[in-house]
């Protein structure tokens, strides 16, 4: 059962959307990674207005939005994403279960999405869908939750090295 789950459902694999990993890259500084949170709120809504479909640049502008604090325009940048992510997933085939795995580069603007949601919901004390995101993420891919925090952690851990250089 290479590459489905227990019920037999093959994961789907989102193509890579048109421009979007280029248009960010055009943005970020030489070496530096889009988890190392560097765009500013400015690149952030250019690359919105440019890619408006784009679950991964929601997904990053809801983070930099809850870095500042800015918790309900966080959670509503992510609850965009989380559709524009759904509209994704079913586009590529996805039936409303089976894994969406992290591995697959152009899945991860859809599950950083789904994080950010949930993170968003947790912040505004809406239970009932952070259990309904947890087990969306979980079901989609176990690892990929861990996968998120591990690259906030990494990308957090480099800026404060940095600082004062």
């Amino acid at each position: 059962m290479t590459g489905e789950n227990l019920l037999g459902v093959p994961p789907t694999l989102l193509n890579p959307e048109d421009g979007v990993a280029e248009a960010i890259a055009s943005v970020l500084p030489d070496g530096v990674t889009i988890d190392e949170q560097v765009l500013t709120r400015a690149d952030l809504e250019a690359l919105v207005r440019r890619f408006p479909t784009s679950s991964l640049v929601w997904a990053l502008l809801s983070d930099d939005a809850f870095e500042a604090g800015e918790i309900l325009p966080a959670y509503a940048y992510a609850r965009v994403g989380y559709h524009r992510g759904l509209d994704a997933l079913r586009k590529g085939g996805w039936r409303g279960q089976g894994p969406v795995p992290w591995s697959h580069e152009p899945n991860r603007g859809v599950l950083r999405s789904l994080y950010a949601l949930r993170r968003g919901a947790d912040a505004i004390g809406e239970v009932d869908e952070v259990a309904r995101l947890n087990d969306f993420l979980q079901m989609s891919d176990p690892a990929a939750s861990e996968a998120i925090e591990t690259a906030h952690f990494r990308a957090a851990s480099t800026a404060d090295t940095t600082e004062g250089l």
